[in-house]
Order: C-alpha cells, then sequence, then structure tokens
C-alpha cells in the first residue's frame, strides 16, 4: 500500500486545528492536500471548503478527508452533499473507529470547539487507522444509501 492522500479543509472555527492535523499527518508520512483556507478569516463560510475537500475524496479513490470546525455538524452535513461522500461526525474514538468499520466513512468531522488537539488528533488517527469490515451486512446497508443517493442525484 502507498502513501496514503488525506485531504483537509475547515472554517476559521477549525482553522488552528486544521494545521495541527496537517502537520501531525504530514509528520506521520501522509500525503496531506490542504484545501484551505490557508488564513484566518473570521467571516469566511464552511460549505466551499467542505465541498472541495468531498469532491477531492470522490476523485481520488482511496484517499480520505477531515473537515473541521467548531462543532464539525455543519462541516460533516455540506461533506455529505458531494455524491460518493459518506462523511460521519466522530465526538470519540469509539465513533470514529465504526464510521470507518461499519459505514465506511471516507470523510471524519470533528469540532475543533469540541476538544483538546491531543484528542482531536487521536480521533483522526482512529478514524484513518480503522479499515471498513467489508462485512456483508454492512456493504447492504452501504449500497442501499448509495442506491438511493444515486436516484435523487
Amino acid at each position: 500500500m502507498g502513501i496514503m492522500r488525506i485531504h483537509v479543509g475547515a472554517d476559521h472555527a477549525g482553522f488552528d486545528l486544521k494545521g495541527e492535523v496537517v502537520r501531525h499527518l504530514t509528520a506521520a508520512g501522509m500525503d496531506v492536500w490542504d484545501h484551505g483556507p490557508i488564513v484566518y478569516d473570521p467571516e469566511d463560510d464552511y460549505p466551499a471548503v467542505c465541498f472541495e475537500v468531498g469532491e477531492a475524496v470522490v476523485r481520488e479513490v482511496g484517499s480520505l478527508g477531515v473537515v473541521i470546525g467548531g462543532s464539525g455538524n455543519g462541516e460533516q452535513i455540506a461533506a455529505n452533499k458531494v455524491i460518493g461522500v459518506r462523511a460521519a461526525l466522530a465526538w470519540s474514538l469509539d465513533t470514529a473507529v465504526l464510521a470507518r468499520q461499519h459505514n465506511d466513512a471516507n470523510v471524519v468531522g470533528i469540532g475543533a470547539r469540541q476538544h483538546t488537539v491531543a484528542e482531536a488528533l487521536a480521533i483522526v488517527d482512529a478514524f484513518l487507522a480503522q479499515p471498513f469490515s467489508d462485512d456483508p451486512r454492512h456493504i447492504r446497508r452501504i449500497d442501499e444509501v448509495a442506491a438511493y443517493e444515486g436516484r435523487r442525484a
């Protein structure tokens, strides 16, 4: 397996944590693409950057994404508007692991105001390290969601 590519984006509330995540993942040897913002803007909006992260993840099969905001809720919702994204809001190690293991999530939403930097990095690491289980019941459910998504596109 080659180097894992990770797409990362945030809004103003997640700006500082995004920098920590990018540094942490780069130091771990991952190919990290920072989708911004590049400079702090307290008036920025999260949808565009979350759409960009989601589109990059869908375009590059095998890559994963991290979207960061104050709570992570809006970012996860926005990322999920991209067809093919399965974004999960992770607020614990268990939710991060289960998002990958059961849902084959390809984007994780993190709330920068909800965690210390160490907690957030541990959640991201847990998400990235966990493979999908390939359990037939989970595959069936993911396929059901994708079929519905396909009819709505």
